[in-house]
């Protein structure tokens, strides 16, 4: 199966969001989703699932207000488990604790949805083996279709024991404000490619990816950025494969006019509908 998340592909690392409590969301982020915590402080805490790479920092700030409807910002993150015997054993997991979620098959990939206790959205996911991926005119064939439950809990009867050590960050999955705009940042300044299309929505990758990123306009056009204390996405980064394609990347942002800042080694910029990327390497 092929890596779409490793050089030479441009892939999300780490997600940071905003929750209300964070006792509340550690709880509901170790007991159902099953990170472990790498480091915490009273405000914040970063997550992981093989006990040395952060995936999600998770932060109450002060003054922290509920999440706002009808903005842009965060749909929702995916988590890629390594196998379908992983998904089977959350699956059950999930069936077990009463939590409300949601399921889907996508063709190329097979996916539980469920939210944290403050409607931060979560997507956990296994892909199909890229062969079985059906391309025409560039573009990749994805449904919503129903997800066979019963076959998915026949692959395993293990029991959820938290992430697997090899579960990374697959995609992400964006509100934004203007989906023309929006193509155009990723596509010209970051250099990804549109690989299919969507009511309202456009799912983007680098490496013949099914997505690494999807935007849509589902909140409304010109749906505002969310406030900074507010609950929902801060950043997430992109991993760039070295240090002159994410040069390259640079070059061609200055070239749309497109400002960015540096925070350390890092290169952090805005899309136009105020997501906030860092780009690492």
């Amino acid at each position: 199966m092929k890596n779409f998340h490793n050089k030479p592909n441009t892939f999300v690392g780490q997600v940071n969001i905003n929750v209300m409590n964070l006792d509340v969301a550690l709880e509901f982020y170790q007991q159902v989703i099953g990170f472990q915590v790498l480091e915490q402080t009273n405000r914040k805490a970063v997550l992981t699932a093989d006990g040395k790479t952060g995936l999600l920092t998770i932060e109450q700030p002060v003054d922290v207000l509920p999440k706002e409807e009808r903005r842009s910002g965060l749909f929702h993150f995916a988590l890629l488990l390594p196998t379908r015997a992983d998904l089977s054993a959350f699956l059950r997991h999930l069936s077990k604790t009463g939590s409300r979620f949601g399921a889907s098959d996508h063709l190329v990939s097979e996916a539980l949805y469920i939210s944290d206790p403050d409607g931060n959205g979560i997507e956990v996911y296994i892909d199909r083996p890229s062969s079985e991926w059906s391309w025409s005119n560039g573009e990749v064939k994805m449904v919503s279709d129903p997800l066979d439950g019963e076959s998915l809990l026949a692959v395993s009867d293990l029991e959820w024991n938290g992430l697997p050590a090899d579960t990374i960050m697959g995609h992400i999955h964006l509100h934004v404000a203007d989906l023309q705009k929006a193509e155009e940042f990723y596509t010209r300044g970051l250099g990804f490619t549109v690989v299919s299309h969507y009511p309202q929505a456009i799912f983007i990758s680098t490496g013949d990816y099914h997505h690494h990123i999807a935007l849509n306009t589902w909140q409304g056009v010109g749906a505002p950025k969310p406030q900074k204390n507010s609950v929902g996405i801060n950043w997430y980064s992109l991993v760039f494969p070295d240090e002159a394609e994410r040069s390259n990347v640079m070059e061609q942002l200055q070239n749309l006019g497109i400002s960015y800042t540096v925070e350390g080694e890092l290169f952090v910029i805005e899309d136009p509908s105020g997501n906030k990327i860092q780009l690492t390497v």
